[in-house]
């Protein structure tokens, strides 16, 4: 593949790449970029619905889980580095779902999530990534810096009846007017409060969450 500019020299807009490359290589890159990035989704989709029908996901961070997290960070780094954030215009629509999948899920890498933050804004300006896509990961940073969220899209498990409800929303009033402007409906119904679960498995729930705060910490999201 022909060695690009330096990222401060260059545009990463197709029109500049086909100038640069010819028309025909630069289609090309991009299907082969739209294509690697949909098959790191694939395989942490893949590995994620494995560990689920085998019940090993309701706990501590899988081992496994986290391995493949960290290498499909470490490779959406590198392509950052080369081409820029991978909006629409350079990975396709799916394509560039499947980077925010990644680094939604690049949940050890602080500095990575933030970085991506910002460099997702800036494609939402320009139109080359859906508002919805920084929206997540603005809450997701929300949620592990233990901050409130303003779209609602982040939810944890209540320990006391083991439904999934929203984490702390900043302005529950205001919540839906902003889901909406980032093109997300309504936030969905909250559950009522259920029956309580056996202490045993309500034991287990708090030893979970727990176990996630300490990892939070540990990972420089947020103190103990």
């Amino acid at each position: 593949m022909p060695h690009l500019p330096t990222r401060e020299n260059r545009s990463t807009t197709p029109l500049f790449l086909c100038r640069f490359l010819g028309c025909d290589t630069h289609s090309s890159m991009l299907d082969s970029l739209r294509r690697e990035l949909l098959a790191l989704r694939d395989n942490d989709l893949a590995l994620r619905e494995e560990l689920l029908a085998a019940g090993e996901l309701s706990g501590p961070y899988h081992p496994r889980m986290e391995a493949i997290h960290v290498e499909n960070a470490a490779r959406l780094r590198e392509i950052i580095a080369d081409y820029g954030w991978p909006g629409n215009d350079l990975a396709g629509a799916d394509g560039a779902e499947a980077a925010w999948l990644i680094v939604q899920h690049s949940i050890g890498e602080p500095e990575f999530m933030r970085t991506a933050l910002r460099l997702m804004e800036d494609c939402v300006e320009q139109g080359r990534v859906p508002a919805w896509h920084a929206a997540y990961l603005e809450d997701r940073i929300a949620l592990y810096e233990g901050r409130a969220q303003r779209f609602g899209t982040q939810t944890i498990d209540d320990p006391r009846d083991g439904l999934a409800r929203p984490w702390t929303i900043a302005d529950p009033d205001r919540v839906n007017g902003l889901r909406a402007s980032v093109g997300l409906k309504p936030l969905p119904a909250i559950p009522p409060p259920g029956r309580d679960l056996p202490p045993e498995i309500r034991h287990q729930h708090e030893s979970n969450q727990e176990w996630w705060l300490d990892w939070l910490a540990s990972r420089g999201w947020r103190r103990r």
